[in-house]
């Protein structure tokens, strides 16, 4: 490890910037890296622009980038994942909530072998119906269905070796999602309990709302993790399911027609029958479609579907 990378999204902590900044440098300042740290504006309405270039121009190894508009915590990271050149990433939140007096024992975990840790906000200084409750829930649903067992994916104060997590396309809100998105490539991933501090500044600007986009992208991420590369199997299962229920009623249908002479045409099943085989067939062609632009985006773009970790000589 020679440098290290700090990325902060800030929106709107124009009371936090300046405390944050100080307590975070006497941190990298012990330690034996060099660093730089990475604060991305998020189209903040309030005076935190002009309080990073300040810092900015005092401290070279501040750098500070700015959005046009409010593009979400997860284009904020992105952007400074992009600008990082550590050989590890740091992300934390700038409402001085996360403490850097963590970041050692991140650094320390890291270099045990792990490509990730994920920071657990085991005693977290939130309310309970509206931040807790809802975090616990969703922790347990991301777990489930992604297979990677983390107390807290919405902590923001991690640790990531920074060839892990420049060669991952976040898109939405998947920040959170970070550590399993990474583990369709086989990264080790660490967890490691770290202090979290009430806010003594500013203002939350998540609530109960947050938990339907996390859903959603708990959805896209699903499919990701398990179908990105092989839609035909998703849409292609679900179709012949339809196919193969349409064929039985259809059977049946036909039953009752030449065998009891009853007349099937103001039957609810038999517009059922059509409906389950037109829509199996069209899954099943959404699927090859869905096969022919994953080839094309592959061979196209040139991007592997597997990633190594090192070479013998």
């Amino acid at each position: 490890m020679e440098k290290i990378s700090v990325v902060i999204p800030v929106y709107e902590e124009e009371e936090n910037l300046l405390p944050l900044y100080k307590e975070l440098k006497e941190v990298l300042n012990s330690l034996p890296w060099d660093h730089e740290i990475i604060l991305v504006d998020d189209g903040s309405r309030d005076n935190s622009w002009n309080i990073i270039k300040e810092i900015s121009s005092k401290d070279p190894a501040v750098k500070g980038i700015r959005f046009r508009r409010n593009f979400g915590q997860t284009a904020a990271l992105v952007a400074g994942f992009d600008e990082a050149t550590g050989d590890v990433i740091i992300t934390m939140d700038a409402d001085r909530q996360n403490d850097p007096k963590d970041i050692p024992r991140l650094l320390e975990k890291l270099q045990e072998g792990y490509d990730i840790v994920s920071g657990w906000r085991k005693n977290r200084k939130d309310p309970f119906l509206t931040r807790k409750l809802p975090s616990a829930i969703a922790n347990w649903l991301i777990s489930w269905v992604t297979g990677l067992h983390l107390h807290d994916y919405g902590c923001t104060l991690k640790a990531y070796r920074a060839d892990v997590v420049k060669n991952i396309q976040l898109y939405g809100q998947m920040h959170r999602f970070i550590p399993a998105v990474a583990s369709i490539y086989g990264v080790e991933v660490a967890e490691l309990v770290v202090n979290h501090r009430p806010r003594v500044a500013g203002r939350s600007k998540y609530g109960l709302s947050r938990t339907f986009k996390v859903l959603l992208d708990l959805i896209a991420l699903k499919f990701l993790l398990s179908y990105s590369t092989r839609p035909l199997h998703i849409f292609g299962g679900v179709g012949l399911l339809s196919l193969f229920l349409g064929f039985i009623s259809g059977i049946y249908l036909t039953y009752v027609k030449y065998a009891k002479r009853q007349p099937i045409g103001n039957r609810p099943l038999l517009s059922l029958t059509v409906l389950l085989i037109l829509a199996g067939v069209q899954l099943i062609v959404l699927g090859l479609l869905g096969e022919l632009l994953t080839r094309t985006y592959h061979e196209s773009s040139g991007k592997k579907i597997y990633a190594i970790r090192e070479k013998t000589p």
